[in-house]
């Protein structure tokens, strides 16, 4: 477990029962804002499925945001289903997050993590988070393909 300030990330599972609500409401969010064809969230079955290592940010017991990551192979993973209440948002729930899932991911032996983010403005905030960690615009990785509704964005480990 990682604590910063009074905001605590740790290991969860995608079935713990207020995990699998906010992943779940994260998802719903992810259909209504894009097209199907331009929408990469992945249901609580895709993201067990395809091993990847759910963290959950907490403060005082009360769950603030969820984020995961999965192996795309041995060096690489990919950055899945962030997402921080909007209560929680400004507040340091998003950065704390993410910087646990760095932190997991580089010592799961992945040298490079990337992620795919929507490119409308409501994913500002977002993409502002991730390029203050580092993380630089690439092409699409993986199974992806162009999308203008998508940025693709990676950084090492």
């Amino acid at each position: 477990m990682i604590l910063h300030g009074d905001i605590t990330v740790g290991a969860a599972k995608a079935e713990e029962a207020d995990v699998a609500a906010l992943l779940m409401r994260h998802h719903a969010m992810m259909r209504a804002q894009s097209p199907e064809e331009s929408c990469h969230v992945q249901t609580l079955t895709e993201l067990t499925r395809d091993a990847a290592q759910v963290l959950a940010c907490r403060r005082g017991g009360l769950l603030l945001g969820v984020g995961a990551f999965k192996p795309l192979d041995a060096a690489h993973a990919e950055l899945k289903s962030m997402h921080v209440i909007s209560e929680a948002r400004g507040q340091g729930a998003g950065r704390a997050l993410l910087l646990a899932l760095l932190e997991a991911a580089r010592q799961a032996g992945h040298r490079r993590i990337s992620l795919e983010t929507g490119s409308a403005p409501e994913f500002t905030a977002a993409r502002g988070l991730y390029a203050a960690q580092g993380f630089t615009p690439c092409p699409p990785f993986g199974g992806y393909v162009d999308d203008p509704l998508s940025l693709y964005m990676t950084r090492a480990l």
